[in-house]
């Protein structure tokens, strides 16, 4: 194994902690109140967390069977090269690093500033996005120096954010009022909508896919990443149920579909909690965002290392730091761009209308698995049952979403689509040429 090429050292418990940790973030605070409005009713509401969580199944199973018969670095940009997609597969990874990762370590990094300013009011301006950058860079350099070290963080404070939501959970079912779940809308609201409660949790179901990132550092990815993955579903999926039941029995309906912060609303009705809520879920939020902004700071620079060993991007990222064995350079880059961004305002703007392109790269992930099976080296470890019906499943599952996403803001994510491929495909040309020959052994790419 030559110097340039990270090790396998991660083992099920950092790939659980860093599916999990990833999924679960800021969101929920406001997606409870978002899913209550689409849905109309509670127990529809209940039923579209429920729903939303079994549509991620299929997802992550296709995403198994991939990452099991491809488990290198790069998740999508992988699949789709092996797929014959390389022009988008590198668009893929163009458009992630530019305008999507490092920007949503700034956002993650200046919303756990905005919760510590209602401590410390100090911390607004430039003092808070000081704050920011020094936050980044003190997980940064524990991801930089060991990736066996990132990984125990990354389990510790996965659980440490799971604790605030099983009080919440716990105390919730203690106190509930069980005549909330007999909410009757009136007859001039709103008609409710299945589809729309489902389609408003499906933000909050995104993240599991991010250990395919570092597939290449699992001590025994065929084992592990199938386990990780689906286990991250159904952990997130009954977390998320239960903490939806739990809201929905704390306070009246109508109020939770006109809340933009469920779940500190909900908490004001806890007795012995009503007066600190505001500081529960402040705390609850930083410890969140935190374990979120660690996995992205871990995960998201393996996909530039995999496609510089690939010879699509700048060579340095291919760099393996020879003490630390950790892709130093990758690590230092995406931090440093992501730093600079946040003194830069708009940003959450900006990342939505990149999101539609990744998420139609998405779709084509779950479609590159009828390419690839025709492979002569496609050989997963993992099998997913029915997989013409579980990937099918899979795609209609992120179209939705797509398409969600398209009608939002239509024009600014074509702006954004035209963007990527002006800008990149004069870039992917050049690369192709240079490294054409080492391109050619794109298979043989290991970590």
């Amino acid at each position: 194994m030559s110097n340039d090429t990270l090790k396998r050292k991660l083992g099920f418990w950092s790939a659980l902690a860093i599916a999990v940790g990833t999924t679960v973030g800021s969101g929920i605070f406001v997606s409870s109140g978002d899913v209550a409005r689409a849905a109309g009713t509670p127990s529809i509401s209940i039923l579209a967390w429920i729903i939303g969580g079994i549509i991620a199944i299929p997802q992550v199973m296709v995403l198994a069977e991939l990452s099991t018969a491809y488990p290198q670095n790069g998740s999508g940009y992988i699949y789709l090269n092996k797929a014959g997609w390389r022009p988008l597969a590198f668009l893929y990874g163009w458009a992630t690093f530019w305008a999507l990762d490092p920007p949503s370590i700034s956002i993650m990094a200046l919303a756990i500033v905005s919760y510590v300013a209602s401590f410390f009011p100090f911390f607004s301006g430039i003092a808070g996005k000081l704050l920011g950058i020094a936050i980044v860079l003190i997980i940064t350099s524990i991801h930089y120096r060991s990736v066996k070290e990132g990984g125990r963080f990354q389990v510790i404070i996965t659980a440490v954010k799971i604790i605030p939501f099983l009080i919440v959970i716990v105390l919730g079912l203690m106190y509930m009022n069980l005549d909330n779940f007999a909410f009757t809308p009136a007859p001039m609201a709103e008609k409710t909508s299945l589809i729309g409660g489902v389609s408003a949790t499906t933000w909050a179901y995104t993240g599991m896919a991010a250990i395919c990132f570092m597939a290449g550092e699992f001590k025994n990815p065929g084992k592990i990443l199938p386990r990780a993955l689906i286990s991250s579903v159904f952990i997130v999926l009954i977390l998320y149920t239960l903490l939806a039941v739990c809201v929905t029995g704390l306070m009246p309906f109508d109020k939770l579909m006109g809340s933009s912060a469920a779940v500190s609303d909900a908490v004001k009705y806890i007795p012995g909690l009503s007066g600190i809520a505001s500081s529960f879920v402040a705390v609850t939020a930083i410890i969140v965002i935190l374990g979120s902004l660690s996995s992205c700071i871990m995960f998201q620079p393996r996909l530039e290392y995999a496609m510089a060993k690939d010879g699509l991007f700048f060579q340095r990222f291919a760099k393996v730091h020879p003490k630390f064995e950790t892709p130093s350079f990758s690590i230092i880059a995406q931090v440093t761009f992501a730093c600079i961004l946040v003194f830069f305002s708009n940003l959450t703007a900006l990342l939505g209308y990149f999101t539609l392109i990744q998420l139609v790269i998405n779709i084509l992930d779950f479609a590159a698995v009828y390419k690839c099976r025709k492979r002569d080296d496609y050989n997963p470890i993992y099998r997913m049952p029915m997989w013409r019906v579980t990937t099918l499943l899979a795609i209609l599952g992120a179209a939705w979403l797509a398409w969600g996403t398209f009608t939002w803001a239509p024009v600014q994510g074509m702006v954004a689509a035209l963007i990527v491929i002006a800008t990149g495909l004069p870039v992917y040309y050049y690369w192709e040429k240079k490294y054409g020959s080492k391109n050619n052994k794109s298979s043989n790419i290991v970590a």
